[in-house]
């Protein structure tokens, strides 16, 4: 998986304009409820060009999601070429299937869900190759391994393989609200799911990986005694 900023623990999401290092006003009463009015037109307009076909309309969404798009792509398939290609895709598809959106939830909402669509794709085709390179490599003679591994695994690592090891769903919503900062109602309109579920799927994502990555009993200096 790709590179994540992730810290145990949980602590609140971090705001899109802070993680991707532009200035964050002072907290102010109007300023959360301005900015996301701001979005809704922002999100309105762009759905507005692309429905009539206006191709700056994908460039614009390219433009304000374009790099968050990227950044779940890589965190889902582990790499930044396959996150580029997921996203090249995504936008071919949201041009291809644009009649189809009926603004029943915002249209980064909506493409967003086409994204994760996509990257369950190239997921699941990268496994159907993996598995055939296996079945050529074993029908090649054996032969030893050179060397084993040596090196022991950072943090970031370990936080990766646990997020591995969570089920789609979990790992997709963690993704999304952790990483991305999408709230719960977006998620489900997203996913198709109640936010009861979302926030339901969320709270188990944390347990289990808090289980997978706490240390195992006794591995302290000297261990139990």
């Amino acid at each position: 998986m790709g590179s994540l900023g992730l810290s145990l623990p949980w602590k609140p999401k971090i705001p899109g304009a802070a993680r991707q290092g532009e200035w964050v006003e002072p907290s102010g009463v109007n300023t959360e409820a301005e900015r996301f009015n701001a979005d809704q037109s922002q999100d309105t307009a762009i759905a507005r060009a692309c429905l009539s076909g206006n191709l700056q309309g994908y460039e614009q969404l390219y433009q304000w999601q374009g790099s968050r798009m990227k950044n779940l792509a890589r965190n889902l398939l582990g790499s930044p070429a396959d996150a580029e290609d997921a996203v090249q895709e995504t936008f071919l598809k949201i041009q291809r299937s644009v009649s189809s959106f009926r603004g029943q939830s915002s249209f980064v909402t909506w493409s967003f869900r086409v994204l994760l669509n996509t990257c369950h794709d190239l997921r699941r085709a990268r496994v159907r190759r993996k598995d055939d390179a296996k079945d050529d490599l074993d029908s090649l003679p054996s032969r030893n391994e050179l060397r084993a591994p040596v090196s022991h695994p950072s943090l970031r690592m370990a936080l990766e393989r646990a997020l591995a090891r969570l089920t789609t769903h979990q790992r997709d919503i963690f993704l999304l609200y952790e990483v991305e900062g999408f709230r719960h109602a977006e998620i489900a309109r997203m996913l198709a799911i109640s936010e009861t579920a979302s926030k339901n799927t969320l709270f188990q994502a944390k347990k289990n990986l808090r289980a997978l990555l706490e240390p195992p009993r006794g591995s302290g200096a000297g261990g139990a005694q």
